[in-house]
């Protein structure tokens, strides 16, 4: 065999193994994506506990109104059902902390209590904002339970403020904003609560 036709021959057979990759992504492509999908919405969704929906929220994002609220602004919402219930509604909430926006994925069940808080993005100051982005996080934590009215709006602010809430340390700002958007967005539910909910309540 001359060299020509041994180049010719690599040449061949790297462009048969090209095509052969080729071929195995794209044909695993759709269950590829299909499980990155599962993967990220489990992140993102880890607020809910897993057998408490059957639906995939994330593909079904809710259309909203008025969401430009007091504090903050709702920037997407999804419904997590079981069955034909409604189990709970998500909120995607948008505020300005201490550096930048703070982006929140607040849960809220079907009676209008908070389930959990997220934060989904954050620009704050690592040693003092910083760790209301950590997962789980004690601090978001505090607020499981809590609607709209218990407590009494008046409480919803810092203790230094003559509300309910502990602060995070050395971080008013953020924790005041954490605070306003999370309030806003139980009191957007309330008033929103059938659109929110829809059929399945």
């Amino acid at each position: 065999m001359n060299r020509k036709s041994r180049v010719m021959t690599l040449v061949l057979l790297a462009a048969i193994g090209l095509g052969a990759t080729y071929l195995v992504q794209h044909l695993n492509a759709p269950q590829i994506a299909a499980e990155q999908r599962l993967i990220d919405s489990r992140k993102l969704l880890d607020v809910l506990p897993a057998e408490a929906y059957d639906n995939q929220p994330l593909e079904h994002p809710l259309t909203l109104a008025d969401i430009a609220l007091s504090h903050s602004a709702l920037t997407g919402g999804y419904r997590a059902t079981r069955g034909s219930q409604t189990v709970a509604v998500l909120l995607r909430s948008q505020t300005q902390g201490y550096a930048g926006v703070i982006e929140l994925l607040i849960a809220i069940d079907a009676n209008g209590k908070l389930l959990g808080v997220k934060t989904l993005r954050q620009n704050e100051t690592p040693a003092l904002g910083g760790p209301i982005g950590d997962w789980p996080n004690t601090w978001l934590a505090a607020f499981s339970g809590k609607s709209s009215s218990e407590p009494a709006d008046a409480a919803w602010a810092l203790k230094k403020d003559q509300g309910q809430f502990d602060q995070m340390a050395g971080a008013t700002i953020t924790s005041r904003a954490a605070i306003n958007a999370i309030h806003d967005a139980l009191r957007y539910f309330d008033d929103h609560r059938i659109a929110l909910l829809g059929s399945g309540t």
